[in-house]
């Protein structure tokens, strides 16, 4: 980081500090809120999804699944067949766990950096308890309305992956599939290190999920329309409060929930330091999926 970016940023972090000390009652009660969302919603979500996830791949759920899905995923999306894993437990357990399962496919040499990079662009996605039930039946009173949310969710991600599915450097590989490594961990060592991480996992998802739910909570007093959405775009359980029930707020959550959020974002990179994974696909990708998504609810709303 040059010189003249590091100072604006601790220019920043001293303002945040400042506001943190003269506001002391109201971040407190804003962080308090964040944990017991995390005690409510988060972590019984995710973590569970996250240790069994881990598990399967530990396991070698990826080979398993790669020669029943390589004819799907190697012509739409140019991926070996292993790599579905990852599309399907992020689509059923929600952020960040598709990122999780991908980057373990990749220290896994099940993927090469490369695919597992343009992997992270459309893997990661939200969870479908929270469209439906939280969204659907919660802000919008319609199980079919949550519903409709995942249809869109679900055809954005894979839209996104068609649209990263690359060239030349993207190509399906031919000949025959790569030899993957022997599993000989057991079952007992797998699981222990399973839950480990899971852990490890849950504690950094709940921190940004505090951190940011804190730093959305002045967005909140704006109101209307762009409060709403620039609260969204930070962190996604603090837009629930402030989605309204109509074509606006459908809209708005079928974005935000394609985006995710700078929250997610963050426990994205988490999950990927010390990969050696790039965050700039994963980035792009959620930007494009966002769109989608804002595109295909507005389609939807002129449908029906």
């Amino acid at each position: 980081m040059k010189t003249r970016g590091r100072t604006d940023v601790c220019l920043i972090l001293c303002g945040l500090l400042l506001w943190f000390l003269a506001d002391a009652a109201r971040v407190r009660a804003a962080a308090e809120e964040a944990l017991a969302l995390c005690a409510r919603s988060v972590v019984p979500a995710l973590f569970p999804f996250m240790a069994i996830s881990a598990l399967l791949v530990s396991l070698g759920f990826g080979e398993w699944v790669s020669p029943h899905l390589s004819g799907f995923m190697g012509p739409l999306f140019r991926l070996p067949g292993c790599a579905s894993s990852a599309l399907l437990l992020g689509l059923v357990g929600g952020y960040p766990i598709g990122a999780q399962t991908a980057a373990r496919l990749y220290q896994e040499h099940l993927l090469t950096r490369e695919e597992a990079e343009r992997l992270l662009s459309f893997c990661n996605n939200a969870n479908p308890v929270f469209l439906i039930s939280v969204l659907g039946s919660g802000v919008f009173g319609s199980v079919r309305a949550g519903i409709w949310l995942w249809l869109i969710h679900v055809a954005s991600a894979l839209l996104t992956g068609l649209f990263f599915r690359g060239g030349k450097r993207g190509r399906a590989r031919v000949g025959p599939p790569p030899a993957f490594p022997c599993r000989t961990v057991s079952l007992s060592s797998a699981f222990v290190e399973s839950v480990g991480t899971a852990l490890t996992g849950i504690l950094s998802v709940c921190a940004f999920v505090v951190l940011f739910y804190v730093l959305a909570s002045p967005l909140k007093g704006l109101g209307g329309g762009w409060g709403a959405a620039l609260v969204g775009s930070i962190e996604l359980f603090s837009l629930t409060p402030l989605l309204t029930p109509d074509r606006f707020g459908f809209v708005l959550a079928a974005f935000c929930s394609g985006w995710g959020g700078l929250s997610v974002l963050c426990q994205t990179a988490a999950v990927l330091d010390g990969t050696g994974l790039s965050m700039r696909s994963c980035f792009f990708g959620k930007v494009v999926q966002g769109g989608l998504s804002a595109a295909l609810a507005v389609a939807l709303i002129a449908l029906f």
